[in-house]
């Protein structure tokens, strides 16, 4: 049951998979192949091509959006599971709706200035590069283009990646020990443990890369030694749960450094 928690909780986390382009192509000689009919269809059928595209969009992003509602339900479903020592899958999804709602609404946000950010700097990017485009030719304007668009979608990917390692590893404890909504969590990240500590941050972050070195090593290790079951979706979340429990753990840790009161996993008292 805590491993469902888990495949809940990284639906809304995604991924990206890379394909060697074109993997079927049997010519040789280096002859390109030709795209003419497809282009001349693409002119004739513009409508209905552009009809299909704008549906496929709206298809993605409301999966992605869907993905991230149950994300967020996971998320406080996962985290409630290791505090607590405890598993549940109805109870918890029941208890923590309004607070999972609450966090949804502010991934959504976070999703659509994500994709403000990639359409402006992309549609910026195209119109100072356009006298290359026309020429077919990559002159001064691409290599503006590509600098100055690219690295403000660099920076601007980066700072969105940044407030989404906080909120996952910080402001969704904060939610949940204190039950409080996602703009009152965020205020007390940055009024009581962000100043003075920002750089105990930065060496939290460093040794959360570091250790997910070996992690990734084991997962890697444990696929090739399940011939690849054990990445299946959900199964993965089961095989692969200790070490997702133990980052998990990690920022409640670092969190108790702030006082007792921030102790978030639940230890048993010694009975007398």
């Amino acid at each position: 049951m805590l491993g469902f928690c888990v495949f809940l909780s990284q639906l809304g986390e995604g991924g990206s998979y890379n394909f060697n382009s074109n993997p079927f192509d049997r010519s040789t000689g280096g002859t390109a192949p030709d795209f003419n009919p497809v282009t001349q269809w693409i002119s004739a059928h513009l409508p209905l091509v552009i009809t299909l595209g704008v549906l496929l969009f709206i298809l993605i992003l409301a999966l992605v959006a869907l993905f991230q509602w149950l994300g967020s339900r996971g998320d406080f479903m996962f985290l409630d599971g290791v505090a607590r020592n405890e598993a549940g899958i109805v109870e918890p999804w029941t208890r923590f709706r309004e607070m999972g709602n609450r966090l949804f609404r502010f991934r959504l946000m976070l999703l659509l200035a994500t994709l403000a950010l990639l359409i402006v700097c992309g549609g910026l990017g195209v119109l100072i590069a356009l006298p290359d485009i026309h020429a077919r030719t990559f002159g001064a304007a691409a290599l503006t283009a590509a600098l100055a668009c690219g690295g403000a979608m660099f920076l601007g990917l980066l700072a969105i990646a940044a407030i989404g390692c906080l909120l996952r590893d910080f402001v969704v404890p904060i939610m949940y020990h204190r039950n409080l909504g996602t703009s009152e969590a965020w205020a007390v990240l940055r009024r009581e443990m962000l100043p003075g500590n920002r750089w105990r941050f930065v060496g939290f972050y460093l040794m959360t890369f570091l250790l997910w070195i070996p992690a990734v090593l084991l997962i890697i290790a444990g696929c090739c030694l399940t011939c690849c079951v054990a990445i299946l979706p959900y199964l993965s979340s089961v095989a692969f749960l200790p070490i997702f429990v133990f980052f998990r753990c990690y920022s409640l840790g670092f969190l108790e450094q702030f006082g007792e009161d921030w102790r978030i996993i639940q230890v048993p008292q010694p009975q007398a």
